[in-house]
């Protein structure tokens, strides 16, 4: 792959690497339980938040199994509200995208405008075939967004995954190039 275009804008936003300063505020929404209750692991603390953002900061884009993770920050007022993601999977053309944000970001749209801009940038820039998002069906909110980007929910998959303490339901959406560049 080649060198990524950053930062990303949109609209009302700016997608850009993480730096050093966006630590505290990172902490803040990856702390909380609520945060946490749909990505692997528990709630971070500042050491793991640490670890984060640094290894976010300084991420590769170049081969299977690599993350492109974007701080997502209003391009009118500077400050990290979230953060967008999307993996290299294995097999020709393959991407997975996700997205967190902080309480006060979510149910604005941020979400799905950062979202969209990934994917205009899977397909487009980078080349991808086919972009899912894999979600715990629980994730009503996630589920909504993969739909309003025109994804397509693929499987259902009962008791897929046992983490926290109890088994999740695994539901994928999905979206191919043709499909997104027709809805652009």
């Amino acid at each position: 792959m080649t060198e990524l275009n950053l930062p990303i804008r949109t609209g009302r936003l700016v997608l850009r690497r993480f730096e050093a300063g966006d630590l505290d505020a990172f902490h803040a929404y990856h702390s909380l339980p609520a945060t946490a209750r749909f990505l692997p692991g528990e709630a971070k603390s500042y050491t793991k938040s640490m670890e984060s953002v640094g290894k976010y900061a300084n991420f590769v884009f170049e081969k299977e199994g690599d993350w492109i993770c974007l701080a997502i920050e209003a391009a009118d007022s500077p400050g990290l509200l979230g953060e967008v993601v999307l993996k290299w999977l294995p097999g020709r053309g393959q991407a997975e995208i996700g997205w967190s944000l902080a309480p006060g970001a979510r149910g604005r749209g941020i979400a799905t405008e950062a979202a969209a801009a990934l994917l205009d940038l899977g397909f487009g820039e980078l080349g991808f075939h086919r972009i899912d998002a894999k979600l715990d069906a629980l994730n009503t909110d996630s589920a909504a967004l993969c739909e309003r980007l025109g994804m397509r929910l693929e499987s259902t998959q009962v008791d897929k995954w046992h983490y926290k303490g109890k088994w999740a339901t695994e539901v994928v959406y999905a979206i191919l190039e043709h499909e997104w560049k027709a809805r652009r």
